[in-house]
């Protein structure tokens, strides 16, 4: 026999944000390892991430469990710190892997990943390093971390060095600029536009002006050399220094033999073309830099809370929840929380990527609402971030500001820029054999002269020119220059993708999975029927029923909590109370001295349950052919009767349904909880040719296990109930993830607005993006696939530069097309419905 405890995730690991965190698997690995212990995963109860432990009971108490998950919570939790954030001051793709690589090999730090874009996130031992020693570490790198991209934004680290686990965020002074270089963040742009100033002297120099010294072209030469190739040295020796050959080595070996063979101005071309190259691919990649930036300066500075009678102006940092905080008319939003006072329309466009401002109004209860912040409807919620319309009003602040749902969007798109895609590993794993094997090459290619008549001179430049073609610069960022920019144009949109591996995936899904409550429906049944059995009068009926859902706050629940109190009107009813769930089945309660089963038809003559009487079991057979959604109510040892609910359809499904098929999602499945015949009838109104009912949560499960064994298939749902199925696909997708941490933390990808339209913009992006990989990789693995020969049969160090610098700016320009994606399905959408709007306050800078 075993027991299940259920402990909060938040009381185990307080600064743990969720389920995703690497701390997790150690905690539950930890525990699967005591004994007694069976088994250890993560679930949800009401919205928060709950750690279950199963236990024998003959073999350890209640107590001990409790307590060794207490212990090995606070272990890890002291042990182990992570942060993230931007790092200013990298240059290039190379330069952030070094860095990586560099940070990777410190003392105490346990996992190291830093991006082309900058952002960074490290995991390491307290017993081992502190974070004041690694921020140490990166400033003698020439770098400085941030907690957001900004260039002005203050250092980054964790507020409470010892005992935390919890990601980065601002503390000290504002600095002006960052420190990326000796002239600030444009310095390898001013020393190659140096280089090139004196390259380009020298030359005319010496073809142009008879009679000057010999030493003078070439001392401009030499300088020339000093300025391009001050960077390139420092990457190269750091790299040598750890055994690696990268890019920058195979540049910096060809210039030092185009010196060494006299021909110092195609040497310090070289080195012009290849620093100005890396100046402008960071000049450009901070296009998409500067995307996510945005997000982070969204939310105001300061604002104006409520204190007695008077009204302060604070720091946003300083909000404590429970505050009220009063907004202007056209202001933005400084915190989290629910509407108290006024009403109004708020564009919620750079939170959710809704299209439309949303209609505001104060919580019906107060008390209710500050007991149960995530009950609260969506109709009184706002974000941080978002644009208040013309009403003044006054909202009560659910969360601090370093925890509201736009710092937590801006906090995972920093994260999901360090998770590589598959396509960025293979290619990273590429590199490392093909550069070593690039320099085997051209040192063969250094005894040319021994089988060709040439003299040794010929044969050396030929290798030369060949260790340039044949270095992947455009291989390297072909791949993450996409990502980065996909990942920001989605967050723009109101579309949160955890990284490369996701966006990638997503683009090669054939299957989808929905969940149908509150995801293909709006989550609000309605009873259609109600029908009492013989001897039971109606009233009767609904009244047992409503007195023992208004307990639950399922949705099957509240609505017949809502639409029978409604019927029974001014009747007196009796309060219920014990109640108990049967997941995915049902519930009881005791009301009056009886038990009360309400339930879906199965739960009667299972389990022990007595089965339905003749004349329910009909009235169940009769509804079920018009595809309702059944509760049988039973009191005592008798069946009072049925109610027959219907959920409604959302008006976005069938159109989006209609718009994932022409993007060329062959299959779509709608799986649910509901009797097969009412998951039939919901999917035949919403354009579905697949329904799969009678699911249980486990069943859901199952169902995600076999579809992925035929094809690539996301799951779509709330990313609540539904979070063991999403992560049983390929791609987990949670809808409305604005108003759920836990939506936030476990999905794959988030739609912040409750919305199934933003479905077909993500997976249109998804593909445009493969599209955009996959032309990149033709790029950089053409340019050197012609390269190649083509120096060995002479073509020059010059123009082989040429070619392979301006490959490497075309990946990235084309990666950059990205940020101005516009799903042409949902725009030809927009237009018809809505005329031209494309230039309404509203909308601009966003695509449907």
């Amino acid at each position: 026999m075993t027991r299940t405890i259920r402990l909060t995730l938040a009381r185990l690991l307080p600064d743990v944000p969720g389920g995703s965190d690497a701390c997790v698997d150690r905690l539950i690995t930890s525990l699967r390892e005591r004994q007694g212990v069976f088994e250890a995963h993560l679930a949800d109860r009401d919205g928060v991430p709950v750690l279950c432990i199963h236990y024998d009971p003959d073999l350890v108490t209640l107590q001990q469990v409790r307590q060794a998950a207490l212990k090995a919570g606070v272990e890890i939790s002291e042990r182990f710190g992570h942060v993230s954030g931007w790092l200013t001051g990298l240059r290039h793709a190379r330069h952030a892997r070094t860095v990586q690589d560099a940070l990777a090999e410190q003392d105490g730090i346990v996992e190291a990943a830093v991006d082309v874009s900058g952002a960074f996130h490290l995991e390491f031992d307290r017993g081992l390093a502190s974070w004041s020693e690694i921020d140490r570490f990166i400033q003698s790198q020439g770098l400085r971390a941030t907690d957001t991209p900004s260039e002005t934004s203050a250092p980054a680290h964790p507020s409470r060095e010892e005992g935390s686990h919890e990601h980065a965020h601002m503390e000290g002074e504002k600095h002006d600029h960052a420190h990326g270089g000796l002239l600030g963040p444009n310095t390898e742009l001013i020393f190659a536009l140096a280089c090139g100033g004196l390259l380009g002297l020298g030359f005319a120099i010496e073809k142009l002006a008879a009679g000057v010294p010999a030493w003078m072209p070439l001392g401009l030469f030499i300088a020339a050399y000093g300025f391009g190739g001050f960077f390139t040295v420092r990457e190269a020796f750091e790299n040598l220094r750890r055994k690696r050959f990268e890019i920058d080595t195979l540049m910096l070996v060809a210039a030092a033999g185009a010196a060494a063979l006299g021909a110092w101005a195609e040497g310090a071309l070289l080195l012009f073309l290849f620093s100005i190259g890396h100046a402008l691919e960071h000049y450009a990649m901070g296009r998409a830099k500067r995307a996510i930036e945005a997000l982070a300066d969204l939310a105001p500075r300061t604002a104006r809370v409520r204190r007695g009678d008077q009204v302060v102006e604070l720091p946003v940092e300083e909000l404590q929840v429970g505050d009220t905080v009063v907004v202007r008319p056209n202001e933005r939003l400084p915190a989290d929380g629910f509407v108290v006072v006024g009403t109004t329309s708020i564009n919620q466009a750079p939170v959710t990527g809704e299209s439309m401002p949303v209609d505001k109004q104060p919580v019906a209860d107060l008390a209710s609402a500050r007991a149960q912040t995530a009950q609260i409807g969506s109709a009184s919620i706002v974000f941080a971030g978002t644009i208040n319309g013309a009403g003044a009003i006054e909202i009560e602040t659910t969360r601090k500001s370093s925890d509201t749902t736009l710092a937590k969007v801006v906090r995972m798109v920093t994260e999901a820029e360090t998770q590589k895609s598959p396509t960025q590993r293979f290619t990273d794993r590429f590199e490392r054999v093909f550069v070593p094997l690039v320099l085997a090459f051209a040192f063969v290619l250094l005894f040319a002269w021994v089988v060709v008549d040439e003299p040794f001179r010929d044969s050396f430049y030929r290798a030369m020119a060949v260790l340039v073609a044949a270095s992947p610069c455009a291989l390297a960022i072909a791949t993450p220059s996409a990502v980065l920019s996909g990942v920001a144009r989605a967050a723009r949109a109101g579309v949160l993708i955890k990284g490369g591996a996701p966006l990638e995936n997503l683009g090669s899904l054939n299957a989808i999975a929905f969940d149908k409550t509150g995801t293909l429906t709006e989550g609000r049944p309605r009873i259609t029927d109600i029908i009492p059995v013989r001897g039971t009068h109606e009233s009767d009926l609904l009244a047992t029923a409503v007195a023992v859902e208004r307990l639950s706050d399922h949705p099957l629940a509240e609505a017949i909590a809502r639409d029978g109190g409604e019927r029974l009107g001014e009747a007196t009813i009796a309060a219920a109370s014990d109640l108990k769930s049967l997941t995915g089945k049902g519930v009881t309660a005791q009301l009056g001295g009886d038990t009360i089963w309400i339930g879906k038809p199965e739960m009667f003559g299972a389990d022990g349950v007595a089965g339905l009487s003749d004349e329910a079991a009909m009235v169940v057979t009769q509804l079920r052919l018009q595809g309702r959604t059944l509760m049988v109510v039973r009191r005592g040892a008798r069946d009072l009767g049925v109610i027959g609910l219907l959920d409604t359809p959302r008006a976005a499904a069938r159109s989006a349904i209609t718009a994932l098929r022409s993007l060329g999602v062959q299959r779509m499945i709608m799986i649910s909880g509901d009797h097969q015949r009412a998951a039939q009838a919901i999917a035949g109104q919403i354009g579905l040719t697949e329904a799969w009912g009678d699911l249980m949560p486990e069943d859901k499960v199952d169902a995600i296990k076999r579809l992925r064994a035929e094809a690539k298939v996301a799951m779509v749902g709330d990313g609540v109930n539904d979070a063991p199925a999403m992560a049983t696909a390929t791609v987990g997708i949670a809808m409305g993830a604005a108003g759920s941490d836990v939506a936030l933390e476990t999905a794959d990808v988030a739609l912040m607005a409750d919305d199934l339209s933003h479905l077909p913009f993500t997976i249109g992006l998804s593909r445009r993006t493969r599209r955009i990989i996959l032309q990149n990789l033709v790029v950089s693995l053409g340019v050197v696939a012609f390269l190649v020969p083509a120096t060995v049969l002479g073509l020059g160090i010059g123009p082989a530069v040429a070619l392979h610098e301006g490959s490497t700016l075309l990946v990235v320009i084309n990666a950059l097309r990205l940020l101005g994606y516009r799903d042409p399905i949902s725009v030809l959408k927009r237009d018809e419905n809505l005329g031209d709007v494309a230039g309404s306050p509203v909308l601009q800078g966003k695509s449907s």
